[in-house]
């Protein structure tokens, strides 16, 4: 039994101060307020439920910086951008993703994430034809490590496009027929222990045919897993829905599954008013992702009437240009107010926005993991939360309602203390316990990808 004395604390009922979290067996198995702190206990100062960072492509952490420069084309975007990401992944061989996604999600669990959903396609060694589990195994070695939690996504990528496109060389390490991908996803129930889950996915429509969604969905509804998938990220891949299939993307979508609560739709940004009302409706998540939505310049999520339809929301990083859940939080209220014109957009819900934020992604993020009962400090939950220092300057002189604007909107170094994971401490004193593992491994594989002969401005 590990006893933990907060001095505040964020727990379903609200912020709650002179809080001990009993725990044990990496679960909260009881919570008394109003006590005072015992000689056997670690004192925390403020303590709130850790986040799932609810979409991740691990590998390319190793693209953040190398892409900010206009080549050739006349116009610089997400395609243009695509094409440097698979020089990167034509690169990437298990060794190299272990060291990559170590770095990564020691990284997250420094910043407040305590969960990583992995979106991943990367299913072959460089040169391989066979769909083996080296790379998966990399990803479970660089999760335990770090000491994050881990939600494996397979991803089925069949085509390049709307009317079985063939696949470019740069995608055919993508590829899996649906036979393979199946087998393939068996085969991780094997290997995926706890405190790691499994779930599944689509790449997006344009890169499955309707009949291998309508097989993922069976499996997703079958094994009670989420199901995964990139839906109208880009207007391009809204017009090309509507010239193969005759509808938007996310209309097509809902006509045709069962789209609900086991659903996370990431980026969904190119949505109507009818589309963005049947999604919040339907319990699904969209899982926003705004630093690399804005990196590539993707466009903006209609928030507010999302929200006011009840939609539920994740955060991710993506691409991870930042690794930083408030971040992700901040940019994406900012996004807003410089469309709207107007302030505090996000909060639809409670008065104040970062709280109001805070709260929706860690709800919306666990459920994307598979943890519909996880983002809340109660007993029964995981023991997965988050110290803040409650000394910090970006804190001090905050009061309940206005602590998580504070850490949302004050871009200031996180104050964060401690980090705790399945019961666990991972960051002491602000220090990930494998921060120097992960930074030399990282440096030494960042050296043998030599990024200057792939791709130089």
């Amino acid at each position: 039994m590990t006893p933990l004395f907060a001095r505040k604390a964020l727990l379903v009922n609200g912020w709650q101060e002179d809080v001990r979290l009993s725990i044990d067996a990496g679960r909260i198995v009881a919570i008394d307020t109003a006590c005072r702190p015992q000689g056997d206990e670690t004192i925390a100062g403020i303590v709130i439920p850790g986040l799932c960072n609810a979409h991740s492509h691990a590998f390319q952490r190793a693209l953040a910086g190398h892409t900010e420069y206009r080549g050739p084309a006349e116009k610089d975007n997400f395609w243009t951008w695509r094409q440097l990401m698979y020089q990167l992944a034509a690169r990437i061989d298990a060794n190299a993703l272990q060291n990559i996604a170590r770095q990564l999600y020691v990284e997250m669990v420094s910043s407040g994430y305590t969960t990583v959903v992995e979106f991943h396609y990367l299913h072959r060694q460089p040169g391989d034809r066979a769909l083996t589990d080296a790379m998966l195994k990399a990803l479970i070695k660089a999760a335990d490590d770090a000491g994050i939690r881990m939600t494996y996504v397979p991803i089925l990528y069949e085509r390049a496009g709307f009317g079985d496109k063939p696949l470019s060389p740069e995608q055919e390490r993508f590829a899996a027929s649906l036979d393979e991908f199946t087998a393939h996803y068996q085969q991780a129930a094997t290997l995926i222990n706890g405190p790691h889950s499994l779930a599944i996915g689509a790449h997006s429509l344009r890169a499955v045919s309707a009949d291998s969604l309508e097989r993922i969905a069976e499996i997703a509804t079958s094994d009670g897993v989420p199901l995964h998938i990139h839906i109208a990220e880009q207007q391009r891949e809204v017009d090309e829905c509507m010239g193969a299939y005759h509808a938007r993307p996310v209309y097509w979508l809902m006509d045709n599954f069962d789209v609900n609560s086991q659903w996370c739709l990431v980026h969904a940004t190119h949505m109507d008013d009818e589309e963005l009302e049947r999604v919040a409706k339907s319990g699904a998540v969209v899982c926003l992702c705004p630093s690399t939505e804005a990196n590539l310049g993707d466009g903006l999520f209609r928030l507010q009437p999302y929200l006011q339809n009840d939609g539920r929301i994740a955060i991710g990083s993506d691409s991870h240009v930042t690794v930083n859940p408030f971040e992700e939080l901040r940019w994406l209220e900012y996004g807003q107010r410089l469309a709207a014109q107007e302030r505090n957009v996000a909060a639809v819900r409670m008065r104040n926005t970062g709280r109001s934020l805070y709260e929706l992604a860690a709800t919306g993020g666990a459920i994307a993991a598979g943890d519909p009962a996880g983002g809340r400090l109660e007993v029964g939950a995981r023991a997965d939360l988050v110290v803040l220092d409650d000394h910090s300057p970006m804190l001090v002189g905050h009061d309940a309602d206005s602590l998580l604007d504070a850490l949302v909107f004050s871009g200031f170094t996180l104050p964060i203390d401690r980090v705790m994971v399945d019961g666990n401490w991972k960051v002491l004193d602000g220090r990930h316990t494998c921060v120097e593992l992960a930074r030399q491994k990282f440096a030494e594989t960042i050296g043998r990808l030599n990024w200057n002969e792939m791709a130089a401005p």
